[in-house]
């Protein structure tokens, strides 16, 4: 039988906070009354993360890592996990753990009314209450800021926080979505909402209070890829690239 719930991680160079992350996660669900599986997925990492998650499988209840050895980076990292996955509802959640998984709970309010995805938000205006408790610096801020204002006006206009790793989908959406998403690297949150517009996917957003790392791997060049890949999905969405016409007929 299916799980409720599929966690997906996706994993580069992570051997270093992976433990204290995946305990932590596993602590929340192994309190909760629905089924689970938690699957990292390690994209290529140079240091030790696989053999670390392989070791906490004996003591970590439904862990299961996919280990992959080259580097093809998040966007195709989470697809692999997302269309390996079982549960009913799939979520992805960053390996640092900055937004905590006890905000699934909030989710799961939403999926009750039939939402089919369901996002967090760092920004109180798409979510009152939302905000950051350790904050990025400032110049990570305004380029995010500033970046966003280009992701609304080419891909997907209304919501404020495209990037917060942290969504669940559908089964059903998980799989229709990501079966033709293109976008490897981190522009694939904004590929993932604009296809769910494209299938008037109903998509519900909760506000987290998101804590920053210092470890993060999101660089100054990573800003500059996902612009060229938000240009990228704007092109493939404006002159039907994807092959959303056959997959609504299956």
């Amino acid at each position: 039988m299916n799980p409720y719930l599929s966690v997906i991680i996706p994993a580069y160079n992570e051997e270093k906070r992976i433990t204290k992350n995946l305990k932590a996660i596993s602590s929340y669900l192994e309190a909760q009354p629905y089924s689970y599986e938690i699957i990292v997925v390690n994209d290529g990492s140079k240091d030790n993360t696989a053999e670390t998650v392989r070791d906490l499988g004996l003591s970590i209840k439904n862990l299961r890592l996919i280990d992959r050895k080259e580097n093809r980076g998040k966007g195709f990292t989470v697809r692999e996990g997302m269309l390996n996955a079982k549960g009913k509802i799939r979520l992805f959640t960053d390996a640092d753990n900055s937004t905590d998984i006890s905000y699934f709970e909030k989710m799961r309010h939403f999926f009750d009314k039939g939402y089919d995805i369901v996002i967090s938000s760092r920004d109180s205006k798409d979510a009152p209450g939302a905000g950051q408790v350790i904050k990025q610096p400032w110049y990570k801020r305004l380029l995010g800021n500033l970046g966003n204002l280009y992701i609304q006006i080419l891909a997907v206009p209304g919501i404020w926080d495209t990037q917060n790793g942290f969504k669940a989908f559908r089964d059903y959406a998980a799989e229709k979505i990501f079966k033709i998403s293109r976008i490897n690297r981190w522009a694939f949150d904004v590929e993932a909402l604009a296809l769910a517009r494209k299938f008037n996917y109903k998509v519900g957003i909760i506000p987290v209070l998101w804590k920053n790392d210092p470890n993060s791997h999101v660089s100054l060049l990573s800003y500059a890829r996902t612009l060229f890949e938000v240009l990228k999905i704007f092109y493939n969405i404006k002159f039907d690239k994807y092959p959303y016409d056959k997959e609504r007929q299956r």
